[in-house]
């Protein structure tokens, strides 16, 4: 009797895959649950193992491109030879843990309104290791926050998704084939030293395997431009493993023939005293995908940037007359950017293309500034958001920039906290950026940048005078906003800014 082998489904969205390589051949025993081949779809590689034991008969070949739910191979179990003694263990068998012929597919959780992908950072567990009920299996990095997988039930674990691999929100992770009765004891297969391992197996079991390399592990000798038959695998069988191909040295070039000596003696290089070390760190998954994100913004909107100044010379009036009394009531500091958040909300009401953003071919309008404000965190650049900002009293805005700011820094944000705003503000100005084009924070359709104050000489009815400027900057979406849209939006804000007690009359 031939068991058929079918393409399983491995994906909510993929509906093929390729066989990257066979580690049998046709008419080889094999094993249950021995893995037999290595597919790959647009996602993820992943590893077939055998349904029964019994002789293979192949039907697919390497490079071939199958449908999901496509025979892939036969195993005719017939052939399968009959285990010797395989009753004497029976009586034991009861209380040893066993599989339980469950496997329980991981996907990816939902873990934010706007958040449709995340990027698997690293695995807390290897491929095979036995893990229990949310135990923390591998951790995950959206563009907003990193967070922990727990395992979802007690068994082996099988990864499908390789680290840094970007997998959509309810895509397949990995499987936990269910056990019960505890961990399986560790076999001497598990127990062997690493040296021992090594030294086996290139020498007695050789099989297709060996000496080949995964399609990552080839991907990246290809791009190092190294010869896979001069690298040594580690994996099953001496098989390349990624690993070893990120390990793997290209062979310095052989000394060619000393030339001629010319016929005037060279002068020696000079030679200066310093130190030219090179160091590498891994991108972060946060990094990357924030990367991503904004080559995207670059690519999908139509941006521009429109500029103006800022005579910052009342609002500085303004804070060194009350600053005192502002931190006595309210026991915070009054900063700009509560201005230049008070500022923005006014103009957003009077501008709501500003604050709008695109769906599909529909454009919607928010009748609330939800205001996000760029901070500058350990692991890169974190937007939170202050809600419902053209509601709040200077000292409240102040107030949670303080909070959200602190939390940035220490990594504690949540996903909420990051997520929903309408309008974002970005200051360079701190670290003395005096002129930008910021870039917009999608989904939205524009982007205040502030910059440094200095003070220049400007003409004031008629006279020179040395006052603190400040240069703002609008990057929007030239697709949702018209330019008098723009200029106009930016020119109330000046306005506003200029003269501070129109933020207290609303005028």
């Amino acid at each position: 009797m031939s068991l058929e082998i079918k393409v399983p489904a491995v994906g909510e969205s993929i509906t093929e895959v390729t066989i990257a390589q066979w580690f049998k051949q046709e008419g080889d025993q094999v094993e249950m649950d021995e893995v037999i081949c290595e597919l790959e779809s647009d996602k993820a590689t992943f590893e077939l193992n055998a349904e029964a034991a019994g002789t293979l008969q192949i039907k697919a070949q390497e490079g071939d491109t199958l449908q999901i739910g496509e025979v892939i191979c036969l195993i005719d179990e017939s052939a399968a030879p009959t285990p010797e003694k395989a009753e004497a263990p029976a009586e034991t068998a009861s209380s040893e843990p066993k599989a339980t012929g469950q496997v329980h597919d991981m996907i990816v959780p939902t873990v934010g309104e706007s958040i449709t992908e995340v990027t698997l950072s690293s695995w807390m567990k290897e491929d095979g290791d036995y893990v229990e009920l949310d135990e923390v299996i591998a951790e995950v990095d959206s563009d907003k926050a990193t967070f922990e997988l727990p395992a979802e039930a007690n068994g082996i674990l099988r990864i499908v998704a390789q680290e840094d691999e970007t997998l959509e929100i309810g895509a397949l992770i990995c499987k936990i084939e269910v056990m019960e009765g505890g961990a399986p004891a560790p076999t001497a297969e598990t127990t062997a030293t690493p040296s021992a391992a090594t030294n086996t197996a290139p020498s007695g079991n050789e099989t297709y395997a060996t000496g080949h390399a995964s399609p990552a592990a080839a991907k990246i000798l290809a791009e190092k431009g190294i010869d896979p038959n001069t690298v040594s695998g580690t994996g099953k069988d001496g098989r390349i493993t990624k690993e070893d191909a990120e390990k793997a040295q290209k062979p310095a070039p052989a000394p060619s023939a000393a030339k001629a000596a010319p016929a005037q003696e060279e002068a020696p290089a000079i030679v200066v005293p310093g130190s030219r070390n090179e160091r590498k760190e891994k991108m972060s998954a946060l990094r990357k995908t924030v990367s991503r994100r904004l080559v995207s913004v670059k690519n999908e909107t139509a941006m521009l940037t429109t500029f103006n100044e800022v005579n910052m010379k009342p609002i500085m009036d303004l804070r060194k007359k009350y600053k005192e009394r502002f931190k006595d009531k309210y026991e915070v500091n009054l900063g700009f950017m509560s201005f230049f958040t008070k500022a923005v909300t006014m103009a957003l009401a009077e501008w709501p293309a500003v604050n709008a953003r695109i769906e599909g071919n529909e454009i919607v309008y928010n009748d609330f500034a939800d205001i996000s404000i760029a901070v500058s965190a350990p692991k890169g650049l974190m937007v939170p958001v202050i809600r419902n900002a053209e509601s709040m009293s200077f000292d409240q805005v102040e107030k949670e920039i303080i909070r959200l700011a602190t939390k940035a820094r220490d990594g504690k944000l949540s996903i909420d906290e990051m997520t929903g705003g309408t309008f974002t503000i970005t200051n360079g100005g701190i670290f003395g950026s005096m002129l930008s084009t910021p870039i917009i924070n999608a989904p939205q359709s524009a982007i205040l940048g502030m910059h440094n104050i200095v003070e220049r000489p400007m003409a004031v009815n008629g006279e020179v005078q040395i006052l603190p400027i400040m240069y703002v900057a609008l990057s929007y979406d030239h697709r949702i906003i018209d330019g008098r849209e723009s200029v106009s939006f930016l020119v109330r804000v000046k306005e506003l800014l200029e003269d501070p007690t129109r933020l207290l009359l609303g005028i």
